[in-house]
C-alpha cells in the first residue's frame, strides 16, 4: 500500500512546483523530497513528473493520479473533521463507576441538571464498593475515594477527603469517651467494610490502627447505621455523615486524630490522549460541584 506521506508530498509539488518549497513547508530536504517522490514512481511503475533545471510538470499518468490523489486527501480531511466534530459534541452513553454511597449521596442527586445540559448523553452509573477495571469493563471514567497508586491510569483530583473517628452520643454515655489512641482498645470498634486498618494522622504524624469488632460487612452503609445506631466508634468521611454531626446524631471521638489527608476524592480514567469530551465535561462538572472545599464541610 502507498505511503500516504508520499501521497501529500506528491500533491504539495504539483500544487507549489517545487521540490524545495514543498520541503520548507514539510520540513525536509529537497533530497528527502526528491526521494521519496522516486518511491512513489518506482511503486506505481511509471512517471509522474518531468523535472527540469527550471520547472517540474505533470506526465499524462501524473495528471490522472494527481487527480485521484486529491479526492483521497480530501476524503482524509473530511473524515478528520468528522471524527474531530463527534468528539466535540455529548453523544452515546457515559458510563461511570463510584462507591456506592458516595454515589447515592453525592453523584445521583446531581445527575439532573447534566443531563438536562446535554440532552443527548445517556449515563450508566455502576455502583460499587469494589475498585472496577475500569479498561476491562468498559468504563470512561471512576471515581475513587483512595490513596491513588495505579500509575497505569490518570487522577484528577476532584476534593479533599476527611475522615473523623465518631460515635453517637448514647454509645459515648455508656462506655465513655476515649482518651487517647490506646484507650480505643477498651471500646467497641466498627472496622470497615473492607477490612482496611484506620490510618489517621496525629500530633505525631501518621499511624495505623487496626479496628477489633464483633460486627463484619462488606457493605459501608451497613457501617454507617451501626455507628449512628450507637453500636460503637468508626471511622467516617464528613460527606458521608456530616449531617448526622451537625445536628448532634454523633459527636467526634478524639478530634486531634483524623484519617490519612492522602486520601482524596478522584476521577480516573485510562488515558489523556483523546479524551473524549463526554468524560472531560463530566469531570469538569464534578469538579465545579465538589471544588476545594465541598459542599459537604460547609
Amino acid at each position: 500500500m502507498t505511503n500516504l506521506g508520499d501521497l501529500e508530498i506528491f500533491a504539495s509539488v504539483v500544487v507549489t512546483g517545487s521540490m524545495s518549497l514543498t520541503g520548507r513547508a514539510l520540513g525536509f530536504s529537497p533530497a528527502v523530497i526528491s526521494k521519496r517522490i522516486k518511491r512513489l514512481e518506482d511503486r506505481l511503475g511509471t512517471r509522474l513528473l518531468q523535472r527540469t533545471t527550471r520547472q517540474i510538470s505533470l506526465t499524462e499518468a501524473g495528471q490522472g493520479f494527481y487527480d485521484r490523489v486529491l479526492a483521497i486527501l480530501a476524503g482524509l480531511e473530511e473524515a478528520e473533521a468528522y471524527i474531530a466534530g463527534r468528539s466535540s459534541q455529548m453523544y452515546g452513553t457515559l458510563k461511570i463507576s463510584a462507591p456506592t454511597s458516595f454515589g447515592r449521596l453525592h453523584i445521583a442527586p446531581h445527575l439532573k441538571s447534566f443531563m438536562q445540559a446535554h440532552s443527548e448523553l445517556a449515563i450508566n452509573l455502576v455502583l460499587s464498593d469494589e475498585f472496577v477495571d475500569i479498561v476491562g469493563g468498559g468504563f470512561d471514567l471512576a471515581i475513587r475515594i483512595a490513596e491513588l497508586t495505579d500509575s497505569s491510569l490518570v487522577a484528577r483530583r476532584l476534593a479533599p477527603v476527611r475522615r473523623v473517628l465518631c460515635a453517637s452520643p448514647a454509645y459515648i454515655d455508656s462506655h465513655g469517651m476515649p482518651q487517647d489512641i490506646e484507650d480505643l482498645r477498651r471500646h467497641v470498634c466498627l472496622p470497615a467494610h473492607n477490612h482496611d486498618p484506620w490510618r489517621l494522622d496525629g500530633p505525631k504524624g501518621s499511624l495505623v490502627f487496626r479496628p477489633e469488632g464483633r460486627l463484619i460487612t462488606n457493605s459501608s452503609e451497613v457501617v454507617r447505621e451501626a455507628v449512628i445506631a450507637g453500636l460503637g466508634i468508626a471511622l467516617r468521611s464528613t460527606w458521608d455523615v456530616g449531617p448526622e454531626l451537625r445536628d448532634g446524631r454523633l459527636v467526634q471521638v478524639l478530634p486531634a486524630y483524623e484519617g490519612s489527608h492522602n486520601v482524596t476524592l478522584s476521577a480516573v480514567y485510562p488515558s489523556r490522549q483523546f479524551l473524549p469530551a463526554k468524560v472531560r465535561v463530566f469531570i469538569d462538572f464534578l469538579a465545579e460541584l465538589y471544588g476545594p472545599v465541598p459542599y459537604w464541610e460547609r
